[in-house]
């Protein structure tokens, strides 16, 4: 599967911000979807994951409340809304799947394939 992230962009606090992760070469719905995040000299950071075929999702402690997880499987992308944004939000942010299918991975390294990140920055 391929993957490719878009979305991001400069938003104030308080804004919102909906990013795409569409796939190619087969069905998101074949893996567990995640998307995670980067700061400048910080780890990658998981942000959410949806098992779509199952209808679970789970959330970092960071963005639970705000963030929501969806897919829509006729597009074949999977979506990040993103709201009540803070500029601690500032990251690149990617989509990854994994290929252990009903498994919420919180983990990087349990993701397979990868996106190329897109920027969100967040302004106070």
């Amino acid at each position: 599967v391929q993957l490719q992230a878009s979305g991001g962009g400069l938003v104030q606090a308080g804004g919102s911000l909906r990013l795409s992760c569409a796939a190619s070469g087969r069905s998101f719905s074949s893996y567990t979807m995640g998307w995670f995040r980067q700061a400048p000299g910080k780890e990658r950071e998981f942000v959410a994951t949806i098992w779509w075929s199952g209808g679970r999702t789970s959330y970092g402690d960071s963005v639970k409340g705000r963030f929501t997880i969806s897919g829509d499987s006729a597009k074949n992308t999977v979506y990040l809304r993103m709201n009540s944004l803070k500029p601690d939000d500032t990251a690149v942010y990617y989509c990854a799947a994994d290929e252990d299918w009903g498994v919420l991975a919180t983990k990087d390294n349990e993701y397979e394939y990868w996106g190329q990140g897109t920027q969100v920055t967040v302004s106070s």
